[in-house]
């Protein structure tokens, strides 16, 4: 059974920061590409951070460049998203994705709310 768990989210005052992790299981994890997404109600998710499955590259918005961090760890099947100098309008749930090829893997999201 396919399964990827998000966890780290919460309240966090503006200026503070947050480690995302994602937990994966179910499937090979090295072979797939992760991705960190979020989504505010009413609007379409969006990609955040994405990473491949040699962690060769990474890419981010302009909004969060310099301040989030995408990273994995193969021997334990976790992605991990470091979010620095949070702001108001990160608040959004964030959903952790896998991919290869064709086939794609969503978690349920985890909440991160930045409010003082």
């Amino acid at each position: 059974q396919v399964q990827l768990v998000e966890s780290g989210g919460g309240l966090v005052q503006p200026g503070g920061s947050l480690r995302l992790s994602c937990a994966a299981s179910g499937f090979t994890f090295s072979l797939y590409d992760m991705s960190w997404y979020r989504q505010v109600p009413g609007k379409e998710r969006e990609l955040v951070a994405a990473i491949t499955r040699a962690s060769s590259t990474t890419t981010s918005p302009t909004s969060v460049k310099g301040r989030f961090t995408i990273s994995r760890d193969n021997a334990k099947n976790t992605v991990y998203l470091q979010m620095n100098s949070l702001v108001p309008e990160d608040t959004a749930v964030y959903y952790c994705n896998a991919r290869r090829r064709e086939v794609i893997y969503w978690g349920r999201g985890t909440q991160v709310t930045v409010s003082s």
